[in-house]
């Protein structure tokens, strides 16, 4: 047995380490990244319009799949709580 093997703990060894600093570091990377132009309320608009036209024009089957999905809870409700249809 060498030296090193003899100086191992028997058990396990608390250790930490404190990333607030790293995160920190990181969340004003991402507001650096992102510019002084970036809107929020824009951006969640955009995704809301997107959304709308990913569950516009459904087929009839892909209707009856999308309201499951819903009912299930695996899509959240939009809007005013109804679905797409767009008769």
């Amino acid at each position: 047995m060498s030296d090193k093997d003899a100086s191992a703990p028997a058990g396990p060894v608390e250790f930490s380490v404190d990333l607030t600093g790293h995160e920190m570091t990181r969340r004003a990377h991402v507001m650096a990244a992102l510019g002084d132009d970036w809107d929020p309320v824009e951006t969640v608009r955009g995704e809301e319009a997107a959304y709308d036209l990913l569950y516009s024009g459904l087929d009839p089957d892909q209707q009856r799949l999308y309201d499951t999905l819903l009912a299930a809870g695996v899509l959240p409700r939009r809007g005013d709580g109804g679905t797409t249809h767009d008769g």
